[in-house]
């Protein structure tokens, strides 16, 4: 089974690609932005880590900022943002099923 961070990591990297599956990118606060992506887009075990109706919120690790800063640059910078200084990100996520979507939000803090 993958990893929350895996499928996260898979879905930022095949958005980044294809930036034109990308339904909606939303910057509504300072330090967060969602974005929207259709739900034929194959997720990993999206079952568990994109659960229907319900929001599942993590601390994305240290290992994974490290290795995988310059793709969450990239969204924030692709929301308009310029640089920010964080030290933790957490990622929400759900399937939106009466809109046939996938919410990923990324919390800078």
């Amino acid at each position: 089974m993958a990893s929350n961070s895996d499928s996260i990591f898979s879905i930022l990297s095949y958005l980044k690609r294809h930036p034109e599956k990308i339904f909606a990118l939303r910057s509504r606060y300072d330090n967060v932005i969602q974005i929207f992506f259709k739900d034929v887009i194959k997720v990993a075990d999206a079952n568990i880590y994109f659960p229907d109706n319900k929001l599942m919120v993590n601390c994305l690790t240290d290992d994974f900022l490290a290795q995988n800063g310059d793709l969450l640059d990239s969204f924030w910078q692709l929301a308009g943002h310029d640089y920010i200084d964080h030290h933790e990100v957490w990622a929400t996520t759900s399937h939106l099923t009466q809109k046939n979507m996938y919410l990923l939000e990324l919390s800078f803090e």
